[in-house]
């Protein structure tokens, strides 16, 4: 079925998600599940507990521990110890003052003020004719020692041959691999039916690789006296979560890259694959975004632009004495008092296809994606300051859901994932855009949920955590709710929210917008149906006699499904990594004027383009 310019577009479908984050592994809904695990009935408990228990190796009759080795905690000393952060701290030795050190550790160059007398064989004393600018480590304790981190223990570069791979691509080895898995098909079979340059790849980091092995290893290497990596460059780049997707589990040859927009990025990208899909240039794609930040510099960065919560605030908004230890589980409060968000690491994956390929292959509908809108700030005094172009996104979103929806679905079955950082800033813009849309579409308790309450702000896989919990909500009907909060603050918009605590029972919601505010003026919404929604779409096009052959070929799938999501409760699946593996060279390539065959893809090089009433 040919799917270009002149065709309806096609309707993007998500036919699978995985991932990884701090409540645990996406597939099967289980990370949802840990944020309403006690709404949950005692089945679907131990399900989770059994999750998190391979993912940590914690007993899985430990409920306690498993609980708290997940979700925003205080940050253990992995990657590094916030209590005690080596620092240097520099200051300058007198004049005749005198050191004691290894003939090897001599420098090239001997500093002009500098008087070298031999102690023995091996050490020199140094006298300093001079004042000589000296460094010492020395250990602190940061301002910041919450975080959202992946569950306590697991290590996903230890699944694999990870050969030194920075945090951020081990997480996107395990969370694309999840994905993949978790969907049910049959890849191999998939790239027979669907040509090579019909597939994409969508998926990057808005902070890059920051920890050792990536960019942070690399700036630091001289001022540590050791040498870069040939790897800390090339590995450290933004985009290589899709680069390692398609190389090491895919064999994609189709569009890749990233779309970088702040904590709007994975929207961004998903923006990138819906275009291409509903205009025909790709019948599928994988989109994501995996983000390792949790970083002793990271946060310190954040923390000295004032937008972490730090635990002498929290102590502040809870009536503590400076010996009293915060409550860490609780430093993220959207739309309450509040005083900043929390730094997260996660990896989020989710596989689109187009509506006919879809229901060819069976594969599961877990909702659609008809669009996403982007756009900027305007003129900004500061660049990290909220802007006027999320009014825009927000409004064009919610206009489309009432296209789809009806006046009545809109104002009745949908519900809101809000950016909702923890910022004194974020609640009043972001609460007064939701507010004053909701009051011009008639809407009334329009439900808003802030996920970040839970795992905290993983920056541009963000987004990514709220879709994985909207899709949740359409699976399980539990919006989650705010539980660290206890008020909304006085300045919050909320005349037509209903911005809850409490988990509410929803098995009516039909469509969610997910919104996403981004520094630098980097604004996002997306307008995501749920399967039922989605399903009386795709009847209406395709009519009942297709629906019945994709339920039926469906079946097979979910039988799939369920057999990776049991082996995963089991033990660990090892991540998909096909190193070296099915590398195309130069002479499997032949071309013509007419079409290029790469290793076993034939590629029609014709394009629709288009452009025949200019010629």
């Amino acid at each position: 079925m040919s799917q270009g310019h002149l065709s309806k577009p096609c309707l993007p479908l998500i036919v699978a998600q995985g991932g990884i984050g701090p409540a645990g592994r996406s597939s099967g809904f289980n990370a949802y599940r840990r944020m309403v695990f006690q709404a949950l009935p005692d089945q679907l408990k131990q399900q989770t507990l059994q999750s998190l228990s391979v993912l940590t190796g914690i007993a899985v009759e430990n409920e306690d521990a498993l609980l708290d080795a997940t979700l925003v905690r205080q940050i253990s000393d992995q990657p590094f110890n916030p209590l005690a952060q080596t620092i240097h701290r520099k200051f300058k030795a007198k004049g005749d003052s005198q050191l004691i050190m290894r003939k090897k550790d001599l420098p090239a160059e001997i500093p002009s003020i500098w008087k070298v007398e031999e102690v023995d064989e091996k050490r020199v004393k140094i006298t300093f004719s001079d004042k000589q600018e000296l460094f010492v480590a020395e250990q602190v304790a940061g301002p910041v020692t919450a975080a959202g981190r992946l569950p306590e223990g697991f290590a996903p570069e230890k699944l694999y041959p990870s050969r030194n791979h920075p945090r951020g691509l081990a997480m996107t080895v395990y969370g694309a691999s999840d994905a993949m898995h978790a969907s049910g098909l049959d890849w191999s079979e998939l790239k027979n039916l669907v040509p090579a340059d019909k597939w994409a790849v969508y998926a990057g980091s808005a902070m890059a690789q920051l920890d050792q092995n990536g960019y942070g290893g690399l700036m630091t290497a001289r001022f540590k006296g050791k040498r870069a990596t040939s790897k800390q460059l090339p590995l450290g780049l933004a985009e290589m979560p899709a680069d390692f997707i398609n190389a090491y589990l895919l064999g994609g040859l189709g569009a890749t890259g990233t779309n970088l927009g702040a904590c709007a990025s994975f929207l961004y990208n998903l923006r990138q694959a819906v275009n291409d899909i509903r205009a025909g240039r790709a019948r599928i794609a994988i989109v994501g975004a995996a983000e390792a930040p949790v970083v002793a510099e990271v946060i310190e960065g954040y923390a000295t632009m004032g937008a972490l919560a730090n635990d002498k605030a929290m102590r502040q908004l809870d009536g503590l004495a400076d010996d009293q230890a915060p409550d860490h589980r609780r430093a993220c409060r959207p739309f309450s008092d509040n005083c900043g968000f929390v730094l997260a690491e996660s990896a989020q994956f989710i596989v689109l296809m187009d509506d006919s390929l879809a229901l060819q292959t069976g594969a599961d509908i877990l909702g659609a994606v008809p669009d996403v809108f982007v756009h900027a700030d305007g003129y900004k005094k500061s660049i990290s300051s909220p802007g006027a172009g999320n009014w825009l996104s927000f409004a064009k979103a919610t206009a489309l859901a009432k296209q789809l929806l009806g006046a009545e679905g809109l104002q009745k079955h949908s519900m809101v994932m809000a950016h909702g950082t923890g910022t004194p800033q974020n609640r009043v813009t972001e609460s007064k855009i939701l507010n004053d849309t909701a009051a011009a579409f008639g809407i009334n308790d329009w439900p808003v949920c802030a996920v970040k309450s839970y795992v905290g702000h993983s920056v541009a896989a963000a987004a990514g955590d709220q879709l994985v919990t909207a899709l949740g909500v359409f699976h399980q009907g539990i919006i989650p709710g705010i539980q660290t909060i206890d008020h909304i603050a006085n300045d919050v918009f909320a005349e037509h929210l209903h911005i809850s605590s409490k988990h509410q029972q929803r098995d009516d919601i039909q469509a969610a917008l997910l919104n996403a505010k981004g520094f630098g003026g980097n604004n996002a919404t997306a307008l995501v149906l749920s399967p039922t929604k989605t399903k009386q779409m795709l009847t209406k096009r395709h009519g009942e006699k297709a629906m019945t052959d994709w339920q039926q070929a469906n079946a097979q799938i979910q039988q799939k499904q369920q057999q990776y999501l049991d082996d995963a409760l089991k033990a660990e699946i090892k991540p998909i990594y096909q190193f070296g593996e099915g590398v195309i060279s130069d002479e499997q390539v032949a071309l013509t004027d007419q079409n290029i065959t790469i290793g076993s893809y034939t590629v029609d090089l014709q394009s629709e383009h288009g452009l025949e009433d200019f010629l």
